[in-house]
């Protein structure tokens, strides 16, 4: 980066990244999951998993946020010279890098249909859900301090990890017009842009 200028991703953007692969994952999971009978039957493995999609979308939407509220009370200002992520970039580095996972995952939850039908596909719905309610409370507290929270790139490694791991020691702050994402992470609708 030029004159130490820092490559920044928004935070809402990285945390929405993996909800609709893991939500329309889930939904393909869960629909040929209820298809097989399961050891459990159809309609036990369907309560069971909606119970599971309700409890894993409620436990990764609050998951963290007390780091979260930490780290965006303690942004620094971005500076000049620094240099913002576009939306898709963003996008495309999470899901090549984590590919794998979901995939695994997926694999995953087509397995536990044989014990328990659809469970596991609600289940890795329930968490895409809850990445989407996580990123719209990222968005209104961004609305609400009038400034977009982002994250230094290289804190967050090559598969576009955590943007609230271990290594990231803090965020930036821009004002609410910066960069192609609305607060919390959504594509900006055209007459936003203008």
């Amino acid at each position: 980066m030029a004159r130490g200028g820092q490559g920044l991703a928004r935070v809402a953007v990285v945390v929405r990244a993996g909800a609709a692969p893991l939500w329309w994952l889930g939904v393909f999971a869960a629909g040929i999951g209820i298809l097989v009978p399961g050891v459990t039957g159809r309609r036990v493995g369907v309560m069971a998993g909606a119970a599971l999609f309700v409890v894993a979308a409620a436990v990764v939407a609050r998951v963290r946020r007390k780091r979260y509220t930490a780290l965006g009370r303690g942004a620094a200002r971005a500076g000049k010279y620094d240099v913002l992520q576009d939306r898709h970039v963003t996008m495309r580095i999470w899901r090549r890098g984590h590919r794998w996972w979901l995939l695994a995952a997926f694999a995953a939850a087509l397995a536990c249909s044989f014990a328990v039908p659809a469970a596991g596909g609600m289940l890795l719905a329930g968490t895409g859900a809850g990445l989407w309610l996580k990123a719209a409370w990222l968005g209104r507290v961004e609305r609400a301090d009038d400034a977009l929270l982002w994250v230094r790139v290289d804190w967050l490694g090559r598969r576009g990890g955590a943007p609230a791991g271990k290594p990231v020691r803090g965020y930036r702050g821009t004002g609410l017009a910066a960069g192609d994402a609305a607060p919390g992470g959504a594509r900006r609708r055209t007459a936003e842009l203008v």
